[in-house]
């Protein structure tokens, strides 16, 4: 993979730029001439919704100019949103997507976290859509698909992570059929990104991209720091998608009770109540937060994802913990007034448990990385082989129920996606899980494993499983599944 594509950089008007800079984020060699700016009032993506059974939407992909900590900002977008339209749709419903590609280059659709079937128009990550080009994507959701938050963003492999550092993402909501009663529902979709003093893209240094990126500004719904603002005792109903390239994002609102219905497209029967969700990128929050007497600050604390400085033994000295710069501040609270009282918590029906159902195979998937050369030609792995996309890594068969354990043989952390399937976690690090947890994002945490199991009950056809550190992805980290 290239560190930045040519046309990516002509677009964003970086190219003069890339010889003479190095990376930003984890080192700290920042290219921005303005201090970050905040305390704009928080808004929210467009939104739009299903009708009647259907949602018909064009997205079109290109660049866009935005104001972005006080200044001028020259990204990508969807339909020059950053982020993208929010779609909302109901289970059963059929939502069909004309992606337009206004970029320089190819770029294509994924719907993470749908499940929905992945041959010839649907969640096909094999699509190619070319420059100028454009493609009909056609998607139905099964009658009994889970509500929860998910969110689109390009898939063409080898240019993920810029397409969506660069902006392209965008939340789709599932919603209940009933929903828990709440003072308000926000949409809050974190994303970062590294600007120089013009407002252009800062493309990533080659370690960066070996570590995996993170941009020196931290934005909810493209904004520094907005401020929310809400009165004391109401109970608000927050969805929170990790659309980071590489940051993990461990959140803490100290001062306010929050109780998590659950990640991904996953729900707990029993809410918990806690003080920190740890989202991977790649993975979404669903929380209730009833709001305490005092304004409050919604923080993503540090999160140690590991680096490079055990690879091979040889103390080579490269870092790469997540967020070392300490607390990033995401938004600010502000509480005024007295609102009505929440009420008690609501409860859900039970989800599925794999764990008392016959499991039809059993798999072993090892997550590593390779050719060291000062990170240059690093590459990620697994089972020891690169992504090829004319190549079945797994065949399964539809109608079983498989588990999977997978192993990380690195010094850093590693978040697994699967697409189509959601997986019910039943392990972490030899650990067994108390309860069915559903996600489609799984962190596999360095030189640890998880157990999963997975359902494919239905939809035959390829796609893929990777690494959701996207710089990781397309480097290599992916492979190929067919159920049939």
């Amino acid at each position: 993979m290239q560190p930045i594509s040519r046309r990516t950089a002509l677009q964003l008007g970086t190219l003069g730029m890339i010889s003479a800079t190095g990376g930003c984020g984890l080192f700290g060699q920042g290219q921005s001439t303005s201090s970050p700016s905040g305390g704009a009032v928080f808004r929210e993506p467009r939104v739009i919704r299903s009708e009647g059974g259907s949602l018909e939407v064009t997205l079109e992909a290109g660049v866009a100019v935005h104001e972005v900590a006080g200044r001028k900002a020259r990204t990508l977008g969807y339909n020059e949103g950053l982020p993208g339209p929010t779609l909302v749709l109901r289970p059963g419903d059929r939502l069909r997507v004309r992606l337009v590609n206004r970029l320089d280059e190819p770029t294509n659709l994924h719907v993470h976290g749908l499940h929905v079937s992945p041959k010839d128009n649907g969640d096909n990550a094999f699509v190619v859509v070319a420059p100028g080009e454009s493609f009909d994507y056609d998607y139905l959701l099964p009658e009994n698909h889970p509500a929860g938050v998910f969110w689109y963003h390009p898939h063409h492999h080898g240019m993920v992570a810029d397409q969506v550092y660069g902006g392209l993402y965008g939340a789709i909501l599932v919603e209940d059929v009933e929903a828990p009663a709440v003072s308000r529902e926000r949409l809050l979709v974190v994303s970062d990104i590294t600007l120089d003093g013009s407002g252009a893209v800062v493309p990533p240094s080659p370690m960066e991209q070996v570590i995996g990126r993170e941009g020196e500004l931290v934005m909810v719904n493209g904004l520094v720091t907005p401020r929310l603002e809400a009165r004391t005792g109401e109970r608000e109903r927050w969805r929170i998608v990790n659309a980071c390239t590489s940051r993990f994002l461990a959140l803490r609102l100290d001062g306010h009770r929050m109780h998590l219905l659950g990640k991904d497209g996953g729900r707990f029967a029993e809410p918990p109540a806690t003080d920190q969700v740890v989202l991977a990128p790649g993975n979404r929050g669903d929380l209730l937060v009833t709001v305490g007497r005092g304004d409050g600050v919604l923080r993503a604390i540090p999160y140690d994802r590991g680096g490079m400085g055990m690879m091979g033994g040889d103390g080579m000295g490269m870092g790469g913990s997540s967020s070392a710069g300490g607390p990033v501040r995401l938004a600010e609270l502000r509480v005024t007034g007295t609102g009505r009282g929440p009420g008690a918590v609501p409860r859900f029906p039970a989800p599925r448990d794999l764990r008392g159902e016959p499991v039809g195979g059993r798999r072993q998937l090892v997550m590593s990385m390779g050719g060291m050369g000062m990170g240059m030609g690093m590459s990620f792995l697994f089972d020891g082989r690169e992504f090829e996309s004319d190549r079945i890594d797994q065949r399964v068969a539809v109608g079983d129920v498989e588990e999977w354990t997978i192993l990380n043989d690195s010094p850093m952390d590693h978040p697994f996606h699967l697409h189509v399937w959601p997986m019910q976690v039943v392990e972490e690090n030899g650990r067994p899980l108390d309860r069915p947890t559903w996600q489609d994002v799984v962190n596999v945490p360095a030189r640890g494993g998880v157990r999963v199991r997975v359902a494919f009950d239905d939809f035959g056809g390829r796609t893929v499983y990777h690494c959701h550190i996207l710089d990781h992805e397309d480097r290599g980290m992916m492979g190929v599944v067919e159920a049939s």
